[in-house]
């Protein structure tokens, strides 16, 4: 049975209704940061760029695997991340705060590490890594969640979505990091990983 509000409202719609608007306020306030700091950035001739693009395996570069993703190389390269990013970010949030910042994190983490440690050369920037992150996190939660509401969800995200991981690939034109891709897939996955439900314990006899 459902736990009513005073005002005759169930609780749980209360909560997906909030969870929603935190998500779109959450990803769509990360996204006008982007532009922010893709405005300024180029007012500076994308001095941030050189400054805090993730250069790999350097020493200085580990502390840009915080930053590179608040960087682009110019305001296309932006937009083409902009709408997935609110899009995967939104549909992750509805699942709580905690479950959007830990495979955000994961996304982050792992897509910064494995360019570091095998990227080939040269400063890269960009949200792209996070996309793929949120995305693989959704395409496969629903598996790890045993929810059928969220493996349907998986399968329209992949028909509409599914090309994009192509990306992953070190196929892609010299200018795509494909490490960035990849590494961010698999901090989704992982993320997805940990945050399943724990089995339920058989009792004992």
């Amino acid at each position: 049975m459902l736990d009513a509000l005073g005002d005759g409202k169930p609780r749980n719609r209360e909560t997906t209704a909030s969870r929603a608007r935190g998500g779109l306020l959450v990803s769509g306030g990360f996204v006008v940061l982007l532009f922010v700091i893709e405005v300024f950035n180029m007012l500076t001739l994308h001095a941030l760029n050189r400054t805090f693009g993730l250069r790999p395996r350097s020493a200085d570069g580990l502390l840009d695997i915080l930053t590179f993703p608040l960087l682009h190389a110019n305001m296309n390269h932006l937009l083409s991340n902009a709408l997935p990013l609110i899009v995967f970010g939104f549909l992750v949030f509805l699942s709580g705060l905690r479950v959007f910042l830990t495979a955000l994190a994961f996304s982050w983490l792992g897509s910064g590490l494995t360019v570091w440690l095998i990227g080939d050369g040269g400063i890269t920037v960009g949200a792209s890594g996070l996309v793929f992150g949120l995305f693989a996190f959704l395409l496969v939660r629903g598996f790890f969640n045993h929810s059928w509401r969220q493996i349907l969800l998986a399968v329209v995200l992949f028909m509409v979505y599914g090309s994009i991981l192509l990306g992953v690939l070190p196929i892609m034109g010299s200018f795509v990091s494909w490490q960035a891709h990849l590494g961010g897939a698999v901090g989704g996955l992982v993320a997805a990983l940990l945050l399943r439900p724990e089995k339920a314990k058989t009792p004992a006899p």
